[in-house]
């Protein structure tokens, strides 16, 4: 069985995200209201810790596009400096231009 890439895991984990998002909001709803018993809130919190933990938006990292590097990430373009870099010098990059690098 072929390995998955870091980019494939983050676009199922984004995918989980927004499968359970609604589910998730629900359970901590409830889980945090102090107008219930003691013995819901606790029930919602093991039903919150039953979903699957790539569900929790925590768990996406902001990757690079390209090369899937985890570091050093423009949020904006989703790509990594190394990978904007290297698209500026070859012109794919419509209005960048290269200045002293």
């Amino acid at each position: 069985m072929a390995k998955k890439s870091a980019i494939e895991k983050n676009r199922n984990r984004a995918r989980l995200v927004k499968k359970f998002a609604s589910k998730r909001e629900r359970l901590r709803a409830i889980a945090d209201d102090e107008s219930l018993s003691m013995e819901e809130r606790f029930q919602a919190r093991l039903k919150l810790a039953a979903l699957p933990r790539n569900s929790a938006p925590s768990r996406i990292r902001n990757r690079c596009e390209v090369s899937g590097r985890p570091r050093g990430v423009y949020r904006k373009l989703k790509l990594s400096r190394i990978a904007l870099r290297e698209l500026g010098s070859r012109g794919m990059i419509p209005g960048m231009v290269k200045s002293s690098w």
